[in-house]
């Protein structure tokens, strides 16, 4: 029946016939929710509040203790007292509801480059990690269970049925439906995770391919010249980048060094500015996708063609709210949004300070879809453009250089900048060094060319201004691309920092 409660497995081992069956029901349940139009979204929204609500505390002493003396059933999520990620990691410990997951454990996991993508063990079940860069402040290390996985994916199949037509039925089959997906793979990023649990294979910066799957991870950080080759030789049916990482490969195919011809390019992470989409759309030839996640709930919304991103409200709380959490009319920018994850029970997010800025549409959208619309303003990214020294340039995205950093230890924090002057470096800390010769020496060619713009760390914590659009990204100095020349490092409890993926 729609709108009854929903049977969510916890942090338990599932028999395989169980986990099939979600499997296809899940799918099956998401597109009888968009049918059934608000009230039957709605219906599931307070079944599976309420049943999120009684798991985290009966599971999670955090929650058991901010939860006491709320009513036993509870399906308005204002009744809830606000969550935030500095609070939540305070008490990791208690936060989690399988208690063989400590935050000693996972710190462990985190540190050894070997384990990336690889299921992390829990008492009765596996999770995969995912991790975020600190940008709001507060680094932070996520696990998903395998029914928030299964929802990933379902909602993944909503996704490419929004996005798809069938006029690129011929472009899906030529490119035998192999994706590419375009992501940092040097931390545990959600995309990671997900990728080695639909079995991709990972292709390395020498242009080897560990492997022959259609569905194949590119790392981020490889040097565009090899990148370029790389998916040449691949021919993908779907490409899935980092959006700046689209924006510099549609340069590339309109330049004919690029060859070939995605049904669909799928667009994550950043925003980018007005025209840009097109630009990227009219360079494939093909349907690009807009889709605003987080790692605390990667499956959050998608775009639809008029522009506006839909909130996947049957598995996704968002709320539009003030300074103060209060609500935010539809129509009116919100000074942050609260978000609840309705799938994942391994570690509770409800009523969460995600720190984006987003408008929700007052009114129906003209593209048909039932599901709420929001526009986001808090989520940006500059390319990054260096002179080299033979007189041209070279772009980079911010992803290229910081996925680098968040692989040295001994930085929690750090911020591109955009500076003209020639200030001297500060005395140089360990951390800092590390820092430099990394940009300096190991980023493949691309570092190399811009080893003589200055990487100045300076010991002091990053700004963060915090304006009506809230960017959780890079914080340019001003709204044009330069040259890297600050970077500044603190240190951290937490030992190695990951970029959200």
């Amino acid at each position: 029946m729609i709108g009854a409660p929903v049977d969510v497995p916890g942090a338990t081992i599932e028999p395989a016939a169980r986990a099939r069956a979600e499997t296809l029901r899940l799918p099956l349940d998401a597109r009888r929710a968009r049918r059934g139009g608000p009230a039957a979204v709605a219906a599931r929204q307070r079944a599976r509040l309420a049943a999120l609500v009684d798991h985290a505390r009966t599971r999670s002493p955090f929650y058991r203790q901010l939860y006491a003396g709320l009513p036993e059933r509870v399906e308005d999520p204002a009744l809830l007292p606000v969550t935030g990620k500095a609070a939540l990691m305070g008490r990791f410990d208690d936060w989690i509801t399988d208690p063989a997951v400590t935050l000693e454990r996972v710190q462990a996991f985190v540190a050894d480059p070997a384990l990336i993508g690889r299921p992390f063990p829990g008492a009765h079940a596996t999770y995969a990690v995912a991790t975020t860069s600190g940008t709001t402040g507060t680094r932070g290390l996520f696990l998903l269970d395998d029914h928030a996985l299964r929802v990933a994916s379902a909602i993944g199949a909503r996704l490419l049925s929004s996005w798809l037509r069938p006029v690129a039925l011929p472009r899906l089959l030529a490119g035998r439906g192999r994706v590419a997906l375009v992501v940092a793979t040097g931390g545990h990023f959600a995309s990671a995770a997900a990728a080695a649990r639909l079995g991709a294979t990972h292709t390395d910066t020498a242009g080897g391919a560990a492997g022959g799957g259609r569905t194949r991870v590119f790392d981020v950080a490889t040097p565009l010249p090899e990148l370029v080759a790389q998916l040449n030789a691949f021919q993908p049916a779907v490409l899935a980048p980092y959006a700046t990482t689209a924006a510099l490969l549609a340069t590339e195919q309109r330049a004919g060094r690029l060859r070939i011809r995605p049904a669909l390019v799928a667009l994550a992470a950043e925003g980018l500015p007005d025209g840009e989409p097109a630009r990227i759309a009219a360079a494939f030839g093909s349907t690009v996708g807009n889709s605003y996640a987080a790692t605390e709930c990667p499956f959050l919304s998608y775009g639809c063609r008029e522009g506006w991103l839909h909130v996947n409200a049957d598995w996704t709380i968002l709320e539009p709210v003030d300074a103060d959490h209060q609500p935010v009319p539809p129509g009116q920018p919100a000074h942050t949004v609260l978000v609840t994850n309705l799938a994942n029970r391994i570690q509770p997010i409800l009523r969460y300070d995600l720190g984006d800025s987003v408008l929700q549409r007052p009114d129906p959208c003209s593209c048909g879809n039932p599901l709420p619309a929001i526009q986001v303003h808090g989520r940006t990214a500059d390319l990054l453009t260096f002179p080299t020294p033979s007189g041209g340039t070279i772009t980079l995205t911010p992803l290229t250089l910081s996925t680098r950093l968040d692989r040295l230890p001994g930085i929690a924090l750090f911020q591109i900048e955009d500076h003209t002057d020639r200030t001297a470096a500060a005395p140089a800390t360990h951390a800092r060094r590390r820092s430099r010769a990394d940009l300096e020496g190991r980023t493949p060619r691309a570092g190399r060319s811009a080893r003589h713009q200055r990487a100045a760390a300076r010991h002091r914590s990053p700004r963060q201004p915090r304006p009506a659009a809230c960017d959780r990204r890079q914080v340019p100095a001003r709204p044009a691309t330069g040259a890297l020349n600050r970077l500044k490092p603190t240190h951290s409890r937490l030992g190695h920092g990951r970029r959200r993926g």
